[in-house]
């Protein structure tokens, strides 16, 4: 005979088990009803420029083969502004004395959540999966340290910091910020990426730079050692 502890364990994991499905069940259905106007949620990514340009925020159809969970969790609740100047850097740019600068009145701030809707949307994002097949492909060599040589690579070897922020308010202004990767990627999808961007994403304007492999490692390890220093994110 089952004794009532065991009968009371055995409803308890059934109820938790239970829990995480509906929670991303109920994480979906924000995310379609508040999210799926600026998000892909679906696919397929662009396959023309117009389309492209027309994005308003990052495809998520990919998101649980892209995101760091506990990443997304925070983020959601206190949101960030990742790209400075928007998605699509033409748009939110305005002349200034030297060089182009931001026009800041033309960006929306990310709507905020509460703690246990941020959960159930990063469950939602953490069960969408377009390119598992990329990402097995991919491990990361935690000893291809970058060294010295890392910030090299990055900015000059590779050019990537014409795009990219390396810290706040040093590198480029047209791509997202590359500092807080290591914290919001995983490695994974890193290393692929690099790789090849438009496998990920046909038409974005991102060069494939056909990067040696070794190269590619320690590229995301010089990302992952940057993601630990503690930066003022404050906009």
């Amino acid at each position: 005979m089952i004794g009532r502890s065991a009968i009371a364990l055995v409803a308890l994991a059934t109820v938790l088990s239970a829990a995480v499905p509906a929670r991303a069940a109920d994480g979906m259905d924000l995310l379609k009803r508040q999210c799926a106007s600026c998000h892909s949620l679906s696919g397929p990514a662009p396959q023309t420029l117009k389309a492209l340009w027309a994005r308003k925020g990052p495809d998520l159809f990919y998101a649980g083969d892209k995101y760091r969970k506990e990443w997304l969790v925070e983020w959601l609740q206190h949101p960030r502004r990742i790209r400075p100047a928007g998605e699509f850097y033409r748009d939110h740019i305005k002349p200034g004395p030297k060089r182009d600068v931001i026009d800041k009145s033309t960006l929306k701030p990310h709507p905020r959540l509460g703690k246990d809707e941020a959960k159930a949307v990063a469950d939602a994002l953490m069960s969408l999966h377009a390119h598992e097949d990329l990402i097995a492909k991919e491990k990361l060599d935690p000893t291809a340290k970058p060294g010295p040589l890392g910030e090299m690579l990055f900015d000059k070897i590779y050019g990537c910091m014409a795009c990219h922020e390396i810290e706040p308010g040093y590198g480029g202004l047209s791509g997202p910020e590359v500092y807080t990767a290591g914290r919001r990627l995983k490695p994974e999808f890193m290393l692929s990426y690099i790789k090849n961007p438009q496998a990920w994403d046909p038409k974005i304007w991102m060069p494939n730079k056909h990067v040696p492999a070794a190269n590619v490692q320690k590229l995301v390890n010089y990302l992952l050692e940057l993601s630990e220093e503690d930066w003022d994110e404050s906009e």
